[in-house]
């Protein structure tokens, strides 16, 4: 059986993965595309990886920003997740009108997502028909905490509104991607990974 581009992506979407959508200020104009090709890639430095098709109308952009955010969706996020996917006129011209914060780097964080990640684009790597952008982290969050990379990149941001809370919704389920369709988690599912020690013995649940 030769190796056919729809039957890789058939073996590939037997992968869960959670859904993105990357984001960035370039020339004026907020931009944003869906993504499930994201992951971290160092502890230290904290880095991060996204891939964008070389066909993607976004990419000059973040080429241009030398920035990008990763805003992981909740389940309830789905319809944003459809329409930074579409070529549209929502997407394009009104960001799907989504209401958003302003990171370290002057890209912007979807209000209410779980958690974000951004970063500055440390390297670029060819990867077939994608480019693969390795980002260095200067900012993330989840529910109510936010840390900076730099304490002075905290003041250029709007992550927190006058109440103090984060743009990020911390207690929603994600919103996963599985066999080319949108899923939900089962909330009445939950076991502990395999169980690691630190050094006074005592075990590390979820250890990187």
């Amino acid at each position: 059986m030769a190796l056919e581009s729809s039957f890789f992506r058939q073996v590939m979407g037997r992968f869960a993965t959670g859904v993105t959508i990357v984001t960035t200020y370039s020339h004026g104009s907020l931009v944003g595309l869906t993504v499930n090709s994201f992951c971290s890639v160092s502890l230290e430095p904290p880095l991060v990886l996204v891939c964008i098709d070389l066909n993607s109308s976004a990419l000059p952009h973040f080429r241009q920003s030398g920035s990008f955010a990763v805003n992981i969706l909740s389940a309830q996020q789905e319809q944003l997740s459809r329409c930074f996917a579409t070529s549209s006129k929502e997407r394009y011209e009104h960001f799907c009108y989504a209401s958003y914060y302003l990171t370290a780097t002057g890209s912007p964080v979807i209000d209410g997502v779980l958690a974000f990640i951004d970063a500055r684009i440390v390297a670029e790597y060819p990867g077939g028909d994608h480019a693969i952008f390795v980002g260095q982290v200067e900012a993330m969050g989840i529910g109510n905490q936010v840390a900076f990379r730099d304490n002075t990149d905290e003041q250029r941001s709007t992550l927190t509104d006058h109440d103090g809370r984060a743009a990020t919704n911390d207690e929603a389920e994600n919103l996963t991607y599985y066999r080319g369709q949108y899923r939900h988690l089962a909330p009445d599912y939950q076991k502990p990974s395999l169980a690691n020690y630190d050094e006074q013995g005592y075990i590390i649940i979820g250890s990187y």
